[in-house]
């Protein structure tokens, strides 16, 4: 048998030489945490995990309206996680094609006006005759879903105040 060479070509694209150069420049903005909407960012995120698992400790697959809440509670609290990752690490930044304005505007709003439909269903579906044991549970969690609706009522002002900044230049 006789021996066999081998040669091998490697090649380099500019797309992965730029794709190693640019995620290797990851900022972090560590100011966004001390501005308004950063600390409501924070605070959604705290108070909603409050009131989905509130919820989530009891039997409330037996309401439909507690199902109601909990999807919006857990929807808007593991989107506003990816929001705040988003901010913290300024990747709004490395893609401009993406209205973030508009984005967050839409986001913030939608979010306002679906967890205060979901407070006030929590609200008037609590009652001690319902289910006594689990009452203190949904009582509590209304009242953070009012004050995370609060909060994301305060970033849609925010957000609308940076909007309407954008669009009138």
């Amino acid at each position: 048998p006789r021996p066999r060479s081998h040669t091998v070509t490697t090649t380099s694209s500019s797309f992965t030489a730029n794709l190693s150069a640019s995620s290797s420049t990851l900022a972090y903005d560590r100011e966004f945490l001390r501005t308004l909407p950063g600390l409501l960012m924070v605070t959604e995120i705290v108070l909603g995990l409050l009131v989905w698992t509130l919820i989530a400790g009891t039997e409330y697959f037996l309401y439909p309206a507690f199902g109601w809440v909990m999807f919006v509670a857990v929807f808007y609290w593991v989107l506003t996680i990816f929001f705040l990752i988003i901010y913290m690490t300024m990747t709004y930044t490395r893609i401009p094609q993406v209205p973030w304005t508009t984005v967050g505007l839409c986001f913030n709003g939608s979010a306002f006006v679906l967890y205060l439909i979901a407070a006030i269903v929590d609200a008037s579906s609590v009652t001690k005759e319902l289910d006594s044991h689990n009452y203190n549970s949904w009582a509590a969690s209304s009242f953070f879903a009012f004050v995370v609706t609060s909060c994301y009522a305060g970033n849609t002002y925010f957000s609308f105040i940076s909007w309407r900044s954008r669009t009138l230049q």
